[in-house]
């Protein structure tokens, strides 16, 4: 196993660091961060980048790069906001899964326009009874000639108000059977008459957004199915791998920058005639911190790397994801802890990181059915 980066994958780290300092240094992360303001030149910057582009195939106009890639570009982005790093995946990931499922023709028609930054993609699953059990969703498409009729709530939808976004709606399409057997995947524009949105009063990640979506006869034509009738399911596992190896970069990098705040603050902030971080209270502190987030790193890289090679990783990125994670929202409130009452301010980045790490153990799996299923994977059965 060699996590050695080749001379282009440093220059893809680099380019990322340096494109992230530009357009979206502390000031500007402060200032949308603090009127939830969606990064819409960050977002351009991303495709004129071609960051957008980096993990899909060359015959969709991709870049073929690896989850490798992919996982260094999503550690770059969310040491500078894990907030920032949402509205990347969102568009990410949904794409991913229009190269894997979608028809010819939607893939030469939506790509390009995520490639170029034009067009914004965010996934719908969540029901109000429907989190972590989507089985349980009930929100509806049936069929009425040439196209199908929409009706139902979805909750919890990431980035899903943004201007120019194709929602990836998971519905109900044929209710008499096993869920999983009966679901589909929808591409709705988030404009389509009978789509209304409305944006939820988050603790943290609030530029992206979280919305709840009331659908009320929205009508769509077949074109707008995806990867077939009743393949929902399909689509859901589809990515997985993939989008949680990512996921875990994403909360590694946001991890680091913790770190870093934290112990550049030590060097900082005297008390008593000298630097904190000269206190052995605060020392062990930074070293745990450290510790555990080069940890969680090892264990996602080699998640990530197992996935490039085209291995089975399951167990490996769900640990990853459940490590990653719990490990974000642990240094962030031991960050807290050091800067005191400033960490406490909203003039400092540390409180930014205390609200938009409290999401990840519950975003994307929480961590209790992460550890339904390592259990599961390890031969235990967890009895409900």
């Amino acid at each position: 196993m060699n996590f050695d980066f080749s001379e282009e994958q440093r220059m893809l780290r680099d380019t990322t660091r340096k494109l992230m300092d530009r357009h979206a240094p502390p000031q500007m992360v402060a200032e949308h961060d603090a009127v939830d303001r969606y990064p819409y030149d960050l977002h351009r910057a991303w495709g004129e980048a071609g960051l957008f582009a980096l993990p899909f195939g060359e015959e969709v106009g991709g870049l073929g790069g690896s989850v490798i890639d992919l996982a260094i570009v999503a550690e770059e982005i969310a040491y500078t906001s894990a907030d920032f790093f949402m509205a990347f995946a969102g568009a990410v990931f949904c794409g991913l899964n229009i190269e894997r499922f979608g028809s010819e023709e939607q893939k030469a028609g939506w790509l390009p326009r995520v490639f170029s930054g034009d067009l914004r993609m965010a996934i719908s699953i969540s029901e109000a009874d429907a989190g972590s059990d989507i089985t349980a969703m009930k929100t509806r498409a049936v069929r009425d000639g040439n196209q199908w009729v929409i009706n139902g709530d979805k909750l919890w939808c990431t980035g899903a108000g943004v201007k120019d976004t194709l929602l990836n709606v998971y519905l109900i399409t044929d209710k008499t059977v096993d869920p999983r057997k009966g679901m589909s995947l929808f591409a709705i524009p988030n404009d389509a008459p009978g789509v209304e949105l409305r944006k939820l009063d988050m603790l943290g990640r609030r530029c992206t957004g979280t919305y709840e979506i009331h659908f009320d006869n929205v009508r769509v034509e077949e074109t707008a199915l995806v990867g077939g009738l009743n393949r929902g399911w399909d689509c859901v596992l589809g990515g997985l791998q993939i989008e949680r190896a990512t996921s875990a970069a994403g909360n590694v990098g946001a991890s680091l920058a913790v770190v870093d705040l934290a112990s550049e603050y030590a060097k900082q902030r005297t008390q008593f005639g000298r630097p904190i971080g000269s206190n052995q209270a605060i020392a062990h502190m930074l070293a745990d911190m450290k510790t555990k987030v080069e940890a969680a790193r090892a264990l996602m890289w080699r998640a990530a790397w197992k996935v490039a090679q085209g291995q089975d990783a399951l167990m490996d990125i769900t640990m990853a994801k459940l490590f990653t994670s719990e490990t974000y929202v642990e240094v962030a409130n031991m960050g807290m802890q050091i800067f005191g009452a400033f960490g406490y301010s909203k003039e400092f980045p540390m409180q930014r990181h205390f609200r938009d790490s409290r999401s990840a153990t519950i975003a994307a799996g929480s961590s209790q059915m992460q550890r339904n299923l390592i259990a599961g994977l390890m031969g235990h059965k967890i009895k409900s």
